[in-house]
């Protein structure tokens, strides 16, 4: 394959530029991007305290009303064998979620 400079014209002018930019770029991607741990993330006896819930939508609401507050500890039990749902416990009950609905909580570690 033969490249011209209608094909890529920034990489021919700017050859030795593309590489830094490209770094800088993906370090400043990553660093806007605030890494939060979740619900979905902790492993089986891990708690965290609930700082709170992604969205605004029903699954949001159904899980404010399901006992997910701000402030709340919250306990993963146990997996289901292929890993999903996943068994939680919050004030003294047990609840069934799926991964992605525990994506949702915004967890403080305990």
């Amino acid at each position: 394959m033969t490249w011209n400079c209608a094909t890529i014209p920034t990489l021919l002018h700017n050859a030795n530029y593309l590489p830094e930019r490209i770094d800088s770029e993906i370090e400043n991607h990553y660093h806007l991007i605030p890494v939060e741990k979740t619900l979905a993330d902790l492993h089986p006896n891990q708690a965290g305290r609930i700082r709170g819930i992604v969205g605004s939508d029903g699954l949001s609401q159904r899980l404010a009303e399901l006992g997910f507050t701000l402030g709340q500890t919250v306990r993963v039990v146990r997996f289901a064998p292929l890993g999903d749902p996943m068994q939680i416990r919050i004030r003294g009950f047990n609840i069934a979620l799926r991964r992605n609905e525990a994506r949702r909580i915004v967890l403080d570690p305990l």
